[in-house]
């Protein structure tokens, strides 16, 4: 498998740092909302599609 590039590697079951939308998701809840968004569930909806709708213009992240 070596000789064909191929690399057989151990991965945990649950490694949420290789897991893209868990990064997107950590920096969308300690970053970019605020306190007062979590006060009702419409609130927390219309922050996060608004986030989502403004990415990658307003909010950026680099996955690295």
């Amino acid at each position: 498998w070596l000789l064909k590039g191929l690399v057989v590697m151990y991965l945990p079951a649950y490694s949420p740092e290789l897991n893209i939308i868990e990064i997107l998701w950590k920096k969308i809840k300690y970053e970019w909302l605020s306190c007062h968004d979590f006060i009702t569930f419409d609130a927390l909806k219309e922050s996060v599609k608004n986030i989502m709708d403004n990415y990658p213009s307003k909010y950026t992240i680099t996955f690295s």
